[in-house]
């Protein structure tokens, strides 16, 4: 990754309903939501949130798979990482015990525990 598509891939979450598109379709991986769908948990017109899942597509966050007579949109976590680590690379000039508890946070932040329902 370089700096310009480091760039698109953050100009393209730069905005509520791309934002919250996006962080839908994290909390749904690795199965994915149809276009309908997003447009209705997010509130907006299908046809907008069709322009916001481009958006996301040109910038490779988010891919796209016909099912059918729908497309269902997944997030592209290897890309969002790849985007994090490009910012992260050079840490805190040469000094990663700066960038440690952005580090332990970041890699922290989506364990879960098992749950005992």
């Amino acid at each position: 990754m370089d700096a310009s598509t480091t760039i698109l891939a953050l100009s393209a979450l730069a905005q509520d309903t791309r934002l919250e598109t996006f962080r839908l379709l994290v909390a749904k991986e690795p199965d994915g939501v149809p276009a309908g769908e997003l447009a209705r948990l997010a509130g907006v017109p299908q046809n907008t949130m069709s322009a916001h899942l481009a958006v996301l597509a040109r910038a490779g966050l988010v891919t796209g798979e016909r099912r059918s007579r729908s497309i269902i949109y997944r997030a592209d976590l290897a890309r969002l990482r790849e985007a994090l680590t490009f910012l992260l690379k050079d840490c805190c000039g040469g000094a990663p015990d700066l960038c440690a508890p952005l580090i332990a946070e970041l890699t922290t932040c989506c364990s879960r525990e098992p749950s005992h329902d």
